[in-house]
């Protein structure tokens, strides 16, 4: 189900905001842009499909919804973090015939 956020460019279904058009969702665009301190520009330029117009609405619905998608990118990070403990105590398939044939 889907619903326009009221704002130009933008769609929320349950999963959360999405551009309108492309499969980025908002919290995602806002992740890259408080992480690198890319302008609305230079994310336009790192993608090419997206138009300055649904940059700047993304980032004013960020900025409407600041607690909430802070609250899902912390969220996001601590699965993320959760997910390298866990592969870290797992040695990959590779790794593991590589010691048993006695390389490492």
């Amino acid at each position: 189900m889907e619903a326009k956020a009221g704002y130009p460019h933008i769609v929320v279904y349950q999963k959360g905001a999405v551009i309108e058009g492309t499969t980025l969702k908002v919290v995602e665009l806002v992740a890259e842009h408080l992480a690198y301190g890319w302008s609305p520009e230079e994310i336009c330029l790192q993608h090419p499909y997206l138009t300055l117009g649904q940059v700047h609405a993304a980032l004013a619905y960020y900025w409407d919804h600041a607690e909430k998608l802070d609250k899902e990118m912390a969220e996001r990070l601590k699965r993320v973090d959760a997910l390298k403990e866990k592969v870290k105590f797992q040695p990959s398939p590779l790794l593991r015939r590589l010691k048993a044939q006695g390389l490492l």
